[in-house]
């Protein structure tokens, strides 16, 4: 009896032991390799882009940029507007009211830039690429998020030769109003957004969210994670990170694998529950409210810098170099994506 016992509670632990082991490889197994060693020279590509991605975060998020402290949040807005434009696109506003939680209500907006497809019609794909463009309270947001609107730029200047040529439609947008208070309300520019677009049945079958991308660093016990990642994943914070809710794994699986095959950058990835602190702190969960496909390029924003939601989140803690290596990287997953 007691080794039947036995042998019971060890088919049991082994059970559960499987059960374990498969869920873990679900959420963290993807396809390809991340790169290991020293990085390869900047190509003449992105040498020309670390000036430009420098100057846009500059202008963009040298000081405090929120409903709270509107003009500048209205400088940055124009600049990215007239940068967009200086590109030849068409600048589209999706404006709405705001409450600054003092005297008075605000008109904020998204801004926007299409690459229309080769044959656009109602059966027509879409891709998203985004970025918030306000700063957190008290934060110049240099890297949160000055980096991502930098990002999303440039994105739309070297993908422009994609108009009228890819299946599938981009839409390159910069959100307001993606930090508290506004962060999962109504008031955030993201989830009016993607209701728009939800709204007029658009199919989206990716969206990007690029989510503090600008500091990398090599030290040991430079990166955290929520439990239990921290068991599976580097402790430098010298990657850059994809993340999704459980919905999204074919799409976070199929982007990483593109981003992997061009670009020698490290990379990891992986799928949780929302409940896991930070998975869902970016604009994807707008769109993920609506069933789209949605991810977050990260730099892992509070597992790893210092100067998260800071007075010293300033320009100078970017890595511009770096960060013109994961958008040649990322512009070659849209590419790819497009097709």
């Amino acid at each position: 009896m007691g080794r039947r016992l036995l042998v019971i509670a060890l088919l049991v632990l082994l059970a559960f032991a499987a059960v374990v082991s498969g869920a873990v490889w679900y959420m963290t197994g993807v396809p390809g390799t991340s790169h290991r060693g020293p990085p390869p020279p900047l190509t003449a590509e992105e040498q020309a882009l670390v000036p430009l991605l420098r100057r846009h975060i500059e202008a963009t998020a040298s000081r405090e940029h929120n409903v709270a402290h509107y003009d500048e949040l209205e400088k940055s807005a124009r600049y990215i507007e007239a940068a967009l434009a200086s590109y030849g696109y068409t600048v589209n506003r999706q404006t709405f009211d705001a409450d600054d939680y003092v005297s008075d209500t605000r008109t904020v907006r998204n801004i926007e830039v299409v690459i229309e497809p080769r044959d656009p019609g109602p059966a027509t794909e879409t891709l998203v690429v985004g970025a918030h463009y306000d700063s957190a309270i008290g934060a110049p947001g240099a890297n949160d998020n000055g980096s991502g609107v930098a990002a999303v730029i440039e994105l739309a200047r070297l993908l422009g030769d994609l108009e009228g040529k890819s299946p599938r439609r981009i839409r390159l947008v910069l959100f307001v109003n993606e930090e508290m208070p506004y962060f999962r309300t109504q008031e955030m520019g993201s989830l009016q957004y993607a209701a728009a677009l939800a709204a007029r049945n658009e199919r989206v079958v990716a969206m990007y969210s690029l989510e503090t991308i600008g500091y990398y660093a090599s030290e040991p016990g430079s990166q955290r994670y929520p439990f239990p990642f921290a068991l599976l994943f580097p402790d430098r914070g010298d990657f850059l990170a994809f993340v999704g809710m459980l919905d999204a794994r074919p799409l976070l699986r199929a982007s990483i694998r593109s981003f992997r095959s061009h670009t020698k950058f490290p990379t990891i990835g992986g799928v949780a529950p929302a409940f896991i602190p930070g998975i869902d702190f970016s604009d994807h969960w707008a769109f993920a409210q609506h069933g789209f496909p949605a991810i977050m390029l990260t730099d892992t924003a509070p597992y790893r810098y210092p100067h998260y939601h800071t007075f010293r989140d300033t320009p100078d803690k970017v890595d511009a170099e770096k960060l013109a290596r994961v958008v040649k990287g990322v512009e070659r997953m849209i590419r790819d994506m497009a097709s």
